[in-house]
């Protein structure tokens, strides 16, 4: 083992080994099938569920006006860059939809990011978890269209802008309807699981510069992919909620 492979199992071993081991056991118990315990990816994205609530219980404590703390600070930056996209995106109505957009972004966020911390694996890349991430996204801004619109109004944009075009439109915008979720699941997977065997790859290879360079662009295709994600969700829920389709 070189001097990286040791500092690497070192610092694991002394910070995280614990809390891995002492997530992986429990779902080992709690598996219908001790012979089948649950997948690194379920125990993974319930971490991050964990992580982030945690996160917002610790900061909803220690929230101040005179004296923010990093975590406040760091936090008031993406819930000020959401709300600014999200009224690009959506206009006025973009504040009413905030939560779902900064809990898909953080989420998003921290389960791609998960997987640069040794012993730890991104749960978004295998296609469950943003196959789970789109069809909220999906079921979302439906529900918000409709509950705006009516169910009526709502449906006319499957019309067309012309009657008699009807019987030729309603099909493709079905089609194009049910190839949203499928192209969220598909760009945020692929990136992902592209992004995590390059870096494997160059750590198998070398360990001096060029895996620092990939860990890096690792670090910025999690944040692309997050911003992405949300920003085509914005997009979605624009459209769901004009007032003319």
């Amino acid at each position: 083992m070189n001097t990286h492979e040791a500092l690497l199992t070192q610092v694991f071993n002394k910070y995280l080994a614990g809390l891995a081991n002492w997530l992986l056991a429990i779902f080992h118990l709690t598996a219908t099938d001790p012979k089948e315990p649950w997948a690194d990816f379920i125990v993974m994205q319930i971490a991050v569920g964990v992580i982030v609530v945690v996160l917002f219980l610790v900061l909803r404590g220690s929230l101040s006006v005179d004296k923010p703390g990093k975590m406040q600070h760091l936090f008031e930056l993406i819930h000020g860059f959401v709300m600014e996209t999200g009224e690009d995106q959506v206009g006025h109505d973009g504040r009413k939809h905030i939560v779902i957009f900064e809990t898909l972004f953080i989420f998003i966020l921290f389960a791609n990011l998960i997987g640069s911390i040794p012993g730890f694996v991104s749960p978004t890349q295998f296609v469950y978890v943003p196959a789970g991430c789109a069809l909220v996204a999906f079921a979302y801004y439906n529900y918000v269209g409709i509950a705006k619109n009516g169910l009526l109004k709502y449906s006319k944009h499957f019309l067309g802008p012309i009657w008699w075009l009807a019987p030729l439109m309603i099909p493709i915008e079905i089609i194009s309807h049910l190839a949203r979720p499928l192209s969220l699941t598909v760009r945020l997977f692929a990136n992902m699981f592209a992004g995590e065997k390059v870096t494997l790859v160059f750590l198998s290879l070398t360990y001096l510069v060029a895996p620092a360079i990939f860990m890096g662009l690792h670090v910025f295709v999690a944040l692309l992919q997050a911003y992405i994600f949300t920003l085509l969700t914005m997009m979605y829920v624009a459209g769901a909620v004009a007032e003319e389709h």
